[in-house]
């Protein structure tokens, strides 16, 4: 449906013989339902047959690892930001505007911040790790290693699995043998059997940490010049929500190689275990070693 503008319509009415001022227009629009929308980014860009199958299986899978105490995490990237003096949406209570550059180019930046997550389903809380170098399987690993050091291994004592829960693409995609290569290193690390479910594609805000998360993290930090990593994590564990949410964060300085190739023996060990039905999105990786 085309937009209606009030002072348009008027116009249009008037044309007819008919004088109708705009604050009418705009009581009778009311009246009638019609109010001022955004557009509602819902219609998927594509379509998976199996899709139904693979909520039912993400879903059994949450079930019972949360009955058995195993912890639930969703993880994601966000969107990556630019250090420095630049522009960025948003408003702040302030005296007078803060300056900034005229434009955005690149080089004008001081760094990249590469912010990943990870959502704890069951307690309603999160870390957002910081990266400064590129989004890579391997960072997002060690995101996920650095919170089960600092909270998971604590919460979680007698765990026997992680179950991750993750959409198709990026650093985490279900295609590259990379992210499963860097999950047979995370597994190995911290000694415990991973678990990894996929949201199907053109699914990814159905995962939780789209939406108990990420727009909270971009309101805390919305209208404020990132000037250096320090004020970026002061306002990640700024975030809050009356539900209870908390963040903490770190940033990780470590530089990652872009472009790099899984080992070519990594199927061989038989500790990457693909499920029978769904294999591509649904597998488990145990440690090499135990």
């Amino acid at each position: 449906m085309d937009g209606i503008e009030p002072e348009r319509y008027s116009q249009s009415v008037k044309k007819k013989g008919f004088t109708v001022g705009r604050n009418i227009v705009r009581k009778l629009l009311k009246k009638h339902g019609y109010v001022k929308r955004k557009m509602a980014k819902s219609k998927p860009t594509g379509e998976f047959k199996e899709r139904d199958r693979q909520f039912k299986k993400i879903t059994r899978l949450r079930a019972k690892h949360e009955r058995a105490g195993n912890p639930v995490i969703s993880v994601d990237t966000k969107k990556k930001e630019k250090l420095g003096n630049l522009y960025r949406d948003g408003q702040v209570y302030c005296l007078e505007a803060e300056a900034v550059y005229d434009h955005d180019y690149p080089h004008l930046a001081e760094g990249n911040l590469v912010p990943h997550g990870i959502y704890d389903v069951k307690h309603n809380d999160a870390m957002v790790n910081i990266g400064t170098s590129a989004d890579t399987a391997e960072f997002a690993c060690d995101s996920i290693e650095l919170w089960w050091k600092q909270v998971g291994c604590h919460r979680y004592g007698g765990a026997t699995s992680l179950l991750i829960l993750v959409d198709c693409g990026g650093s985490n995609s279900c295609h590259h043998h990379i992210f499963k290569d860097a999950l047979q290193s995370l597994a190995n690390n911290i000694g415990l059997e991973i678990r990894i479910a996929h949201y199907p594609p053109y699914t990814s805000k159905w995962n939780p940490i789209e939406h108990r998360l990420f727009p909270h993290v971009t309101r805390a930090m919305a209208g404020v010049v990132l000037k250096d990593h320090d004020l970026v994590k002061t306002l990640l564990e700024n975030t809050q929500t009356e539900s209870g949410l908390s963040v903490k964060a770190n940033v990780i300085f470590k530089v990652y190689e872009k472009g790099k190739k899984a080992r070519a023996d990594l199927y061989d060990r038989g500790t990457i275990i693909f499920d029978k039905i769904l294999r591509k999105l649904n597998y488990k990786v145990v440690p090499a070693y135990q």
